[in-house]
């Protein structure tokens, strides 16, 4: 049966970690690290009879090595479902998990899924951003795209450029909200029920990642505006108005709303629409602004119909970029309520779906909100956003 409505049933993740020697997971492999978030997701939904899964869709940018091998197939089978349950990986960068859900999504719609998994990984201390990466010489020979393009902080760089008006001032107090705010959701208890901890191997010997290892709520502006710009003489982009390089992985169940019905599953967001675009390469961040003026096209809702916003904080004038485009205030309560990745982590392919548990969480306390947008910025020029409504919105009564 086609064009049933699409769930987002439950979403989890990992605690993320810093990348590197001296981060949590420098000894832990990046299918473990997907294989840990499958089987807590699995564990708390103990009414989904694995072979109900339809297929898996894990995101990884770098897929080679221990986060290669076409990892929705082998994860799958590592965290125990059944040899009958297939899986593939996929790729769009930063936006692959997002990419997953949609995906996934489509084939729930189309009929052709009953409940799919989908995820993404990132292991940015074993596998860099780019690492083996062989650009066709085309792109810069021809002009196709700049050198810039294919370093994110550059392309940070050149938003400033081109909109004066988003000064480092701006994007270094909107990452300190970011800290504040992450701060504050993590002291009210509105992160941890969605960490799923991790074991751990260090030269201490044996620990459990139960916390996420990059925020750094001390942040002041004297520090932000003392920190150096790696990326061009007196810029403006630093490792404190940006996202770090972080491990991690995030796994979510989709479904159809009449199989979770069926199930006994939960229903936490109903999928309304999503999209993604093209932008110049060099300025890859303003990518989210078209894709969610697409999807809300599509949807057939405007800027002022969503309540809650969770963007991706690649960048902090990316963020900015986005809500001057839609005449939102820098301080506006919707944005990113509980801080973003600028202090929680950004292990790329995985991000998407974070954005979406965190969502997940805030319309079950806001039953006065009933759309959400969950959108990212990604590499190469390209934009993603997916459109939600909430099930717990007081014109559904108690939701489900």
């Amino acid at each position: 049966m086609a064009n049933d409505d699409v769930v987002f049933v439950d979403g989890v993740r990992t605690p993320f970690g810093r990348a590197g020697e001296k981060g949590m997971y420098w000894q832990t492999r990046a299918d473990d690290l997907a294989v840990k978030a499958l089987t807590g997701l699995l564990e708390r939904n103990p009414n989904l009879p694995l072979d109900r899964i339809d297929d898996v869709a894990i995101a990884a940018t770098s897929q080679t090595g221990d986060q290669g091998l076409t990892l929705g197939r082998t994860v799958g089978m590592l965290a125990g479902l059944p040899v009958t349950v297939p899986g593939y990986a996929i790729d769009r960068m930063c936006a692959g998990a997002m990419t997953a859900v949609a995906a996934v999504g489509g084939g729930v719609a189309f009929g052709a899924y009953d409940v799919a998994i989908a995820g993404g990984v990132e292991h940015m201390g074993r596998h860099p951003m780019g690492q083996d990466a062989d650009p066709n010489p085309r792109f810069v020979a021809e002009k196709l795209v700049s050198m810039d393009a294919l370093n994110m902080g550059k392309t940070a760089e050149r938003i400033h450029d081109r909109f004066p008006q988003l000064t480092k001032e701006r994007s270094d107090r909107y990452a300190l909200r970011s800290q504040q705010k992450y701060a504050a959701a993590l002291a009210a208890g509105n992160i941890q029920p969605d960490l799923i901890p991790v074991a751990t191997q260090s030269a201490a010997g044996w620990g459990l990642a139960t916390a996420d290892e990059a925020p750094r709520p001390e942040t002041t502006m004297e520090g932000l505006a003392g920190l150096k710009t790696p990326f061009r003489e007196h810029g403006r982009v630093t490792a404190g108005n940006a996202s770090g390089l972080n491990d991690g992985a995030t796994m979510s169940i989709i479904a159809s709303a009449s199989a979770a019905k069926e199930l006994g599953l939960s229903t936490k967001m109903r999928m309304v629409s999503f999209a993604f675009a093209g932008v110049e390469p060099d300025i890859m961040g303003i990518g989210p602004i078209p894709s969610t003026e697409k999807a809300l096209r599509k949807a057939g809702l405007s800027i002022d119909d969503i309540g809650l916003f969770e963007l991706n904080e690649a960048f902090a004038v990316q963020i900015l970029s986005f809500t001057d485009h839609f005449g939102i205030d820098d301080d506006d309560a919707r944005i990113n309520p509980w801080g973003g990745a600028i202090a929680i982590g950004h292990p790329l392919a995985s991000s998407g779906v974070r954005l979406m548990v965190q969502l997940a969480r805030q319309f079950e306390q806001r039953p006065d909100v009933r759309y959400g947008v969950t959108a990212m910025c990604v590499g190469l020029g390209q934009g993603g956003t997916v459109v939600w409504e909430n099930p717990h919105h007081k014109r559904y009564g108690k939701g489900n």
